[in-house]
């Protein structure tokens, strides 16, 4: 018997140790439920809920296989190698096969785990799937990890030229076991079950990511390019949260691009370009996460950035919070995030440097805000996205880009419409001052929309004298 250890891979099309331990013979799959590692990594109750819904749908498929899919629940992942180790003594398991994940915490229990198993005379097999280039692999001429994107991408694109990364083997249908399928709970405690509107924005299972690929490259990755940017329009693909749990693969996505583009990276559509570029972006901060292993323990990439005066402000950081800042383009993308899981890529990078620039609060604090809200939280995306935003990361632009919050307002949702769907308070305010309202107390009621917490202009002042006054 051979055992596949299923974690952030929760599909069974291209999943590359599931297809190879069925090659090898009769399979079972496991699952480990750890409550207290979610706790630990501020997971957010709608992305456990959004795992448990994903898991059911993978059991229906395993089940067809005749694969039987086991639960077992822990702690924390200090747990994870005795469990394992137990279902193969009790299964006769010969070879254990899982997918690589990638931080410093994945990465101890995947090696106490390989070294209590191989103790113990079990075979242990680990797969790439995660990523296109296993970390490591794509290194500088001195041989170093990259550290800015563009050359990062440029390197990538040279190997991709050279050979596509090819898909799994479709696992087959093997012959019935005695051996039956576990339940799936319903909920974990002590994570609360979300809001049935926000399971309904995100349906579980691979023919929901495969027709959200589909219908993206059919009807708007040409586009994607001047679409991303405008938070009003269904412009992405929404598929972040199905590759954060592995319910789509990175081969998948890029395939499906390369083949709308007649297998072109680089030239024909530019909106296939910016795509892929995007999951350029992904797999780069996979990389500095195994790189530079001082983000997994929320330092910051840029040593010397330790040293900023963060400010000590918690009624600003709960405005923020909760969507109360007085800026309408900050406050309706936090809104969104609360209300849906989710929050569009641009806002993404515009709230985290409202709150690390102008307000001058720790990104940190931050970073774990959204991780505990968001329902494709990643920890090497989001950590990544706030260090750039915050100049703290990996990013060749200097510290004195600080984005403004109402002409970026302006710029992107020039007709409020973004704003008055999440805002509903502006619903009456005209396309010109809905950006600022501010400006214009007269033309709103104090008590249904707070004036702005910040002046933009001083506050962008203090942030910039912050950084230039720090020790290099």
């Amino acid at each position: 018997m051979h055992l596949t250890w299923l974690r952030s891979d929760l599909r069974v099309t291209d999943n590359t140790a599931l297809s190879a331990a069925s090659e090898r013979g009769p399979t079972l799959a496991l699952w480990l439920i750890s409550p207290g590692q979610w706790q630990a990594h501020d997971d957010a109750a709608c992305k456990v809920d959004f795992w448990l819904r994903n898991l059911r749908e993978v059991r229906q498929s395993l089940d067809a296989l005749n694969i039987p899919l086991l639960i077992r629940k822990i702690d924390t992942w200090d747990d994870a190698p005795e469990a394992v180790l137990d279902v193969c003594r009790k299964h006769n398991v010969q070879s254990v096969h899982w997918n690589e994940e990638y931080g410093i915490n994945e990465a101890r229990r995947d090696a106490a785990t390989c070294k209590l198993l191989k103790a113990s005379k079990v075979e242990v097999h680990t797969h790439l799937d995660q990523l296109l280039f296993r970390p490591g692999t794509v290194l500088t001429r001195s041989g170093g990890y990259f550290q800015v994107f563009g050359q990062f991408k440029k390197n990538c694109l040279e190997h991709l030229h050279r050979s596509l990364p090819s898909m799994a083997a479709p696992v087959k249908r093997q012959a019935p076991t005695s051996i039956k399928s576990d339940p799936i709970a319903q909920h974990v405690e002590p994570f609360e079950k979300p809001a049935d509107a926000l399971r309904k924005r995100w349906p579980a299972g691979e023919k929901e990511a495969q027709a959200r690929l589909a219908r993206f490259t059919d009807e708007i990755i040409d586009d994607y390019e001047t679409l991303r940017d405008l938070p009003a329009r269904e412009g992405t693909s929404q598929l972040s949260a199905y590759l954060a749990a592995g319910v789509i693969s990175p081969r998948q996505c890029l395939h499906a691009a390369l083949a709308h583009n007649r297998g072109e990276f680089d030239s024909g559509s530019s909106g296939v370009q910016t795509w892929v570029n995007e999951l350029l972006w992904r797999e780069f901060y996979k990389h500095i996460l195994t790189g530079y292993p001082q983000v997994s323990r929320h330092r910051a990439f840029r040593a010397h950035t330790e040293a900023l005066p963060w400010r000590k402000a918690p009624k600003e950081f709960e405005a923020w919070q909760q969507g109360r800042t007085g800026f309408p383009i900050i406050d309706a993308a936090m809104r969104q995030m609360l209300t849906t899981g989710w929050m569009h890529n641009r806002l993404r990078m515009l709230t985290a440097m409202f709150l690390s620039k102008n307000l001058l609060i720790d990104w940190r604090l931050g970073e774990r805000h959204f991780m505990r809200h968001l329902i494709d939280g990643d920890l090497a995306a989001n950590n990544g996205g706030w260090q750039w935003s915050a100049s703290t990361g990996t990013d060749s632009v200097p510290y004195f880009r600080i984005f403004n919050p109402v002409s970026q307002s302006q710029r992107f949702d020039p007709k409020g419409r973004f704003i008055r769907e999440w805002l509903p308070e502006l619903q009456d305010i005209d396309d010109k001052n809905i950006h600022d309202p501010g400006k214009c107390r007269g033309l709103i009621d104090a008590n249904l929309y707070p004036s702005p917490i910040v002046d933009l202009h001083s506050s962008r002042q203090r942030a910039l004298q912050a950084f230039k006054e720090l020790p290099r």
